[in-house]
């Protein structure tokens, strides 16, 4: 009996301790987590997440000051929810437990001093920020927005709509954490998804900006002919492909390439991806960072894929957007940053900083390089056709004395493709000969035009107010 209480006692202390002292009913962790001050989340000089003190039994209360402006940035801290967002991806800086706030904790011991958490300083622009969400909100798009800076990949937005306010799942009221939670449930099943990380979609014809980087590469010219036909057969099947609206792609029989660009020609990028082949194609994907698993920004990424390719008509539908083709909206975001960037790719980052509670800095987060994506002179070339594809693009907002290289993109989708209203992509980056900010606006099933939308005609706009945002703000940094 002796033998089987001191085996017994073993497994409890030892064995079982981790998993009990982690136990979300242990009533002590939690007491113990909410009595030391969380970190503060900031940016611009704006804090987004703060702790205040309370007159209950949990002494701290997590507050988000324009919550449903950020809430895609800093995700939320709730007592039954447990975290996401930032707020779950440096946990160990906010608590105050990550290892570069050992010498804060040693001297909090020594002193007797309350103990509390390390501060997060983000990349984010508020006013970038705020022209992003503005955007879409007023329009109640559903969708998201993500802006970078090319030279360094830092984040200057990134906004997810429909948005909600962390604040009432951040109260001690249980009542009121689970009325939230069921109204954002019943608002909309994913308005606690953050679309521009992790939800993929079919980028449409912005993904012929990955078709033609690598067919420049493969010895095209932004002048190579290439069909201007209004319609083709998919290789080996009798499937027909069109180009939008069934239009031909310009006068003649052919049309360049640079032209295919401007005016999104299918027909041609179908003739373009299959002399291209499989495998440049997926390698110039891979080099723009479409099938990476372990990114992280600190926030985990959904893998962009193209998905399987069989065969040649299979590579024709990839290549203009359609099949199995999925992306982020970063990832489409970091490939026109990358394009701005003269080939290079940066690594996309959130976290600028990292400070202890007294606001010294302990860490900085520096430009990373990714692969390079296509030599200089390739990059210069795609941009020029992308201020070709720019200025035949329709929609309100145009910047006066403002270059931009753009790409819109209308991705059909659903099981019934014809029939739904398509996504509507914008990617771009400005001024295009010394870009400051590329920026990528996904508006989910069309917004407010249903089957008549277009990138141009819906994204295109927010993207554009984004991008003169960024502008007014010196984005370049």
């Amino acid at each position: 009996m002796i033998l089987m209480l001191l085996a017994n006692l073993t497994y409890v202390q030892v064995i079982k301790a981790s998993d009990y002292r982690e136990d979300p009913r242990n009533q002590r962790v939690l007491l113990a987590e909410y009595a030391r001050k969380r970190g503060q989340i900031s940016a611009g000089g704006q804090i987004l997440a703060s702790s205040v003190e309370t007159n209950d039994r949990l002494r701290y209360q997590r507050h988000y000051a324009n919550g449903p402006l950020y809430s895609s940035v800093t995700g939320y801290y709730s007592v039954i929810y447990a975290s996401a967002g930032l707020e779950r991806a440096q946990d160990e800086v906010l608590n105050g437990s990550d290892d570069r706030l050992f010498v804060r904790r040693l001297s909090d011991l020594i002193t007797g001093r309350n103990p509390s958490g390390g501060n997060v300083v983000l990349t984010i622009d508020p006013s970038v920020q705020k022209a992003a969400f503005d955007a879409m909100t007023a329009k109640n798009y559903t969708g998201a927005v993500v802006a970078l800076r090319p030279r360094t990949g830092e984040i200057l937005a990134m906004v997810s709509t429909p948005s909600y306010d962390p604040n009432p799942l951040a109260s001690h009221s249980a009542d009121a954490q689970k009325q939230a939670w069921t109204k954002y449930a019943a608002d909309n099943p994913q308005t606690l998804v953050n679309r521009a990380i992790s939800e993929t979609y079919p980028p449409g014809s912005t993904f012929k900006l990955v078709d033609t980087a690598a067919a420049l590469q493969a010895g095209f010219t932004p002048d190579s002919p290439l069909t201007a036909a209004s319609q083709i057969t998919l290789a080996n099947t009798r499937t027909g492909l069109e180009n939008f609206a069934g239009t031909p792609c310009g006068a003649g029989p052919t049309a360049s390439l640079r032209d295919a660009l401007a005016r999104s020609c299918n027909t041609a990028f179908a003739e373009l991806t299959a002399a291209v082949g499989v495998s440049k194609l997926r390698a110039q994907a891979e080099l723009f960072g479409i099938g990476s698993v372990d990114d992280a920004i600190p926030m985990p990424v959904a893998p962009s894929s193209l998905g399987p390719i069989p065969d040649t008509a299979a590579l024709q539908q990839s290549g203009i957007g359609q099949r199995d083709v999925r992306l982020t909206p970063l990832q489409n975001a970091v490939i026109a940053a990358t394009i701005a960037n003269g080939g290079q790719r940066m690594t996309p980052h959130l976290v600028k900083e990292i400070q202890g509670p007294d606001l010294s800095t302990l860490d900085t987060t520096d430009a990373a390089r990714e692969d390079r994506a296509m030599p200089p002179d390739t990059a210069r070339a795609l941009t020029d056709m992308m201020i070709g594809a720019e200025a035949r693009t329709q929609g309100s907002g145009k910047l006066t004395g403002v270059q931009i290289a753009s790409k819109t993109g209308t991705a059909e989708h659903g099981s019934d493709p014809k029939n739904t209203p398509p996504h509507a992509w914008y990617v771009a980056f400005a001024p295009a000969q010394n870009p400051q900010v590329a920026v990528a606006v996904l508006v989910e099933n069309g917004g407010d035009r249903s089957l008549e939308a277009t990138g141009g005609s819906v994204a295109a706009p927010i993207g554009r107010s984004v991008i003169a945002a960024a502008l007014r703000g010196g984005g370049g940094g």
